[in-house]
């Protein structure tokens, strides 16, 4: 298992309890014996709002790295989603966006492989490369109201 995996893995056993933690970032990394740069990749690249996560952050000597799992009901967490898309949304994070919406049980199986076809790059093969990531926004969000 690489690094980065037993750092996510260490993390998420952390937020098991309550779904919140506090990180001292400095002793993480000694622990497990990285460097604290991997602790910050770690974070910002597998505990993000699109994950939803909410991670806050305090610099200085006891400074900390606090991560929380977001807890909204059905129809605040669809529009938390439909919010944050904005404009235009690539496919990877389209699809950590449904993971997550059918991990926490905000949207059957079937409906997140349907979102996940409808706004796939197949899907959008005959729309010019420059327009794909604002018509698949616009295709995720209306699916996503309608949800509700």
């Amino acid at each position: 298992m690489n690094m980065s995996n037993i750092i996510a893995n260490m993390i998420l056993e952390m937020l098991k309890n309550d779904g919140e933690t506090e990180i001292q970032r400095n002793e993480l990394a000694q622990s497990i014996g990285c460097v604290p740069s991997q602790i910050n990749y770690v974070i910002s690249s597998r505990f993000t709002p699109e994950q939803g996560y909410i991670v806050e952050s305090r610099r200085g000597g006891g400074g900390y790295i606090r991560i929380t799992r977001a807890k909204y009901d059905k129809n605040a967490m669809l529009m938390h989603v439909v919010n944050t898309i904005g404009d235009s949304i690539d496919e990877a994070a389209c699809r950590a966006n449904i993971r997550n919406l059918h991990y926490r049980n905000i949207i059957t199986e079937e409906t997140a492989k349907l979102m996940a076809a409808a706004t796939s790059g197949r899907s959008l093969y005959e729309v010019p490369s420059e327009l794909r990531d604002k018509v698949r926004a616009a295709i995720f969000k209306q699916m996503l109201i309608n949800a509700m």
